[in-house]
């Protein structure tokens, strides 16, 4: 198979990217779980082990094609203490990453192996988007405090 830079390269940006927003998801795991809010904490390290296995299936698809893996810095990430604004902060995050993803899955287009990985991973992340729309409609028909209740 001829190697295509610009999908090893997105890939390489998938590991470093999702690598980072795992690690962001067991802090805010923990803040959430530090505040009482179990489910919260549970969504988010479950979330966080989801993330996990998409970068190394990335790594290992990296490898594969011939690629180099790299360890590479990330910028700084937000971290939130109320649940509410750490939704709406998660779901921008969801529907950046879901645009861009569009364009890798299409790179990766005759490459079956890797847009099944891609698709995959898109389908998951897609239905995180779904989840966190679904949860601040929630909280507009019933109001933060009884959602916040829920989240005990």
């Amino acid at each position: 198979m001829e190697r295509n830079e610009k999908l090893l390269s997105s890939l390489q940006a998938i590991v470093t990217g999702l690598a980072q927003q795992a690690d962001g998801h067991i802090i805010q795991s923990r803040i959430f779980a530090s505040q009482g809010f179990s489910k919260l904490a549970d969504r988010y390290a479950e979330h966080a082990e989801e993330e996990r296995g998409y970068v190394k299936q990335c790594i290992d698809r990296l490898i594969d094609l011939g690629g180099e893996v790299k360890l590479e810095a990330k910028s700084a990430a937000n971290i939130y203490k109320d649940p509410v604004e750490w939704l709406k902060y998660d779901l921008q995050v969801s529907k950046d990453g879901l645009s861009w993803l569009k364009t890798i899955i299409n790179e990766a287009k005759d490459d079956y192996t890797t847009y099944d990985i891609l698709v995959a991973y898109y389908k998951d992340e897609e239905e995180d988007m779904y989840w966190g729309e679904q949860q601040l409609e929630q909280i507009e028909v019933i109001g933060k405090q009884n959602w916040l209740l829920q989240q005990l």
